[in-house]
């Protein structure tokens, strides 16, 4: 059996990271099976090298091996792209089509990004993992395939599985054997030993000086956040040998080829937001939220006033607003008819005294007459109504895509996930 050291010079894997020497080690142990195995790692990490090392182990090396990205064929075509299709099963079929699960039978299909998969995608790739069986699109015949599955993605299936986008019983036959490819900044001591051979590849493809990194570059090299990992860091170093005359790279010209802000890092956000900046359910809700917030104030004022005054005669200055608040008429003789004409306020009022009604002005000496928590209450239920409204109406355009909602209400899938939960759409 290979070394690890052997298998990383025959496919130009470069590092000595032990979490990286795991990964190839796992993948020699399982290459001799026909379990499935999924590849787990950020974007740029180089999963695609997993794959290839199983196939050319296993007894499947003089198969066919496909690699196909899941992420970059059209939803519309992919079933077509891995199963095939008979000719006239969907327009523009002018000629029946092998898949690539019938191309690859014998061989090894290498699944890119699987978590972009289609969920009806996702129920015909679980049946070929569980009995190798699958139909060709615009078929009822059902044909056979003896493949080995090896997937790999960059998001968290977990969480897609909570979110509805991945099945859970497809990942579980999938992850049989789960191999993590740990990020470039977790593998510091390996970063100049990559960007050097790399620059050794670009001087001889550009036929010129390899190009090399002062002591204060190469620890700044190791020590920035790579959020693209290896495929950024390669880039860096083929526009260093590109554009720059010199050969020996300062600090000070790495920098300007390295972003200060990324993904992973803090950025700066403008104050200044455009109208165009918000969508339209958003500014009805903003709207929403202010003129509720303003009838909260003139409801206090009013009713600070009605308790304020002696005879329990509305001002004229305060016909207007019963008339916006209550809808009732403005000719309100007592304070009390102007505050029960809405039955979600209640209102105080205290017992009588020996015989006697206690005079309704005495009710702002007690300090209970509290009615601002129910007025908040109903606050609530109207934002709670508005929020649903928007949410329903937001899945309707977008036919129930949380991806596509989300965005269009400028918040995270997570916290829409939550809400549909809790509105129970």
């Amino acid at each position: 059996m290979e070394s690890v050291q052997t298998i990383k010079q025959r496919f130009e894997i470069i590092g000595n990271d032990p979490k990286l020497n795991r990964a190839i080690e796992k993948a020699m142990q399982v290459a001799p099976t026909d379990i499935s195995v999924l590849v787990a790692g950020e974007s740029g990490v180089g999963k695609e090298s997993i794959p290839r090392i199983i196939h050319s182990l296993s007894h499947r090396k003089h198969g066919k091996y496909i690699a196909v990205n899941c992420g970059a064929i059209p939803e519309g075509t992919i079933d077509s792209e891995l199963f095939g299709h008979e000719k006239g099963a969907f327009t523009g079929a002018t000629n029946a089509r092998e898949g690539y699960f019938e191309v690859a039978d014998g061989g090894t299909i290498f699944l890119d990004e699987v978590g972009e998969l289609p969920l009806t995608t996702q129920v015909r790739l679980l049946r070929v993992l569980e009995n190798g069986e699958f139909i060709k699109v615009g078929s009822s015949q059902v044909q056979k395939t003896n493949v080995r599955i090896v997937a790999a993605t960059n998001v968290d299936m977990l969480d897609a599985i909570a979110k509805g986008r991945f099945r859970e019983d497809l990942f579980y036959r999938l992850s049989t054997v789960e191999i993590p490819l740990p990020p470039l900044r977790e593998r510091a001591d390996d970063i100049h030993l990559l960007f050097r051979k790399f620059s050794a590849d670009f001087a001889h493809k550009y036929k010129m000086p390899a190009i090399r990194l002062s002591d204060e570059a190469v620890r700044y090299l190791q020590q920035y956040r790579w959020s693209g990992n290896i495929r950024q860091l390669r880039n860096v170093a083929e526009q260093l040998s590109v554009l720059e005359a010199t050969r020996d790279i300062s600090l000070a010209t790495l920098k300007s080829y390295i972003p200060i802000h990324g993904p992973n890092l803090p950025s700066v956000v403008s104050d200044k937001k455009s109208d165009s900046d918000f969508s339209t359910e958003r500014e009805i809700l903003y709207k929403v939220l202010f003129d509720m917030r303003n009838d909260l104030n003139d409801l206090k004022k009013l009713t600070l006033e009605l308790l304020q005054h002696e005879n329990g005669a509305v001002k004229e200055s305060q016909q207007s607003l019963i008339q916006k608040l209550y809808g009732t008429p403005a000719n309100v003789a007592e304070p009390s008819l102007a505050l029960h004409a809405r039955p979600e306020v209640e209102v105080y009022e205290p017992e009588a005294t020996n015989g006697h009604s206690q005079h309704f002005s005495n009710v702002e000496d007690d300090q209970s007459f509290m009615f601002a928590e129910t007025v908040e209450e109903e606050e609530v239920l109207k934002l709670e109504h508005h929020e649903f409204e928007l949410i329903k109406k937001a899945l309707d355009r977008n036919k129930g895509k949380r991806k596509e909602t989300a965005d269009e209400l400028g918040i995270s899938e997570r916290t829409l996930y939550r809400k549909i939960k809790q509105f129970d759409l």
